[in-house]
C-alpha cells in the first residue's frame, strides 16, 4: 500500500475492466508492449502470473501485481516479474506498462517502488532485470528514477508486434537497493 496506489493480484473478475483499459491504451502501448486484450488471453494471464503456483514465494516464476488508485481502485498499470530463477541466481525480469487514462500521474513510479519491496523482500530476490526499447523514453526514465542501472544493448532481443526489437538492459540489485534506501531515509 502506497500513498496514492496500491497494488493486488489480478483476478478473473477484472477482465471487464482490464481488457477495456487495454484497449483505451492502445496508442499508448504501441510497439513497446502487447498486452492482453481479450477475455481469453486475459485468462491466460491470470492463470500464469496470479495462479496458485505464484502465491508461493519460493515456488513462483511469475508474478503479476495491477496498479490500483487508492481514492476509486481504477486500474491504473501492470507490473509482471516472470522467469523467476532460484538457486545461484535469484533474479526475474520485470515488465510494465501504464493504463490509460492514469498513465503520466506518477501511479507507475509509486506501484514501481512497492512492486521492488515485494521482489527483495518477499520473493527474496538478488536481481531484478527490465529491458526497455531505446525509444521508450518515459519507461527508461521510469527505471532510471526507480535506481536500476543501465548494463547494456541488446540487439534484436524480443518480437513484439511482430518484429524483433532491440532492448536497453538495465538491473536493480538488491544491495543497491538496500543502500538507496538508506540515502533516501537520512
Amino acid at each position: 500500500m502506497g500513498e496514492r496506489v496500491y497494488l493486488r493480484r489480478p483476478r478473473l473478475a477484472d477482465a471487464a475492466a482490464f481488457t477495456a483499459a487495454v484497449k483505451a491504451s492502445r496508442m499508448l502501448h504501441g510497439q513497446w508492449v502487447q498486452a492482453p486484450s481479450s477475455r481469453a488471453r486475459f485468462a491466460t494471464y491470470v492463470r500464469l502470473f496470479a495462479g496458485r503456483r505464484s502465491r508461493d514465494a519460493h515456488l513462483a516464476t511469475h508474478v503479476g501485481l495491477i496498479v490500483c488508485r487508492r481514492e476509486d481502485h481504477a486500474l491504473a498499470g501492470v507490473l509482471n516479474f516472470s522467469e523467476i530463477l532460484r538457486g545461484a541466481l535469484q533474479s526475474a525480469f520485470l515488465g510494465y506498462y501504464a493504463l490509460a487514462p492514469h498513465a503520466g500521474e506518477g501511479y507507475m513510479s509509486e506501484g514501481l517502488a512497492l512492486a521492488i519491496r515485494i521482489a527483495f523482500g518477499k520473493l527474496r530476490l538478488h536481481r531484478i532485470e527490465v529491458n526497455v526499447q531505446p525509444g521508450n523514453k518515459r519507461s527508461s526514465s521510469l527505471v532510471r528514477r526507480a535506481g536500476f542501472r543501465r548494463e547494456g544493448f541488446s540487439r534484436r532481443y524480443a518480437k513484439i508486434a511482430g518484429r524483433w526489437r532491440d532492448h536497453v538492459r538495465w538491473a536493480l540489485l538488491v544491495e543497491d537497493w538496500r543502500l538507496r534506501r538508506r540515502r533516501l531515509r537520512s
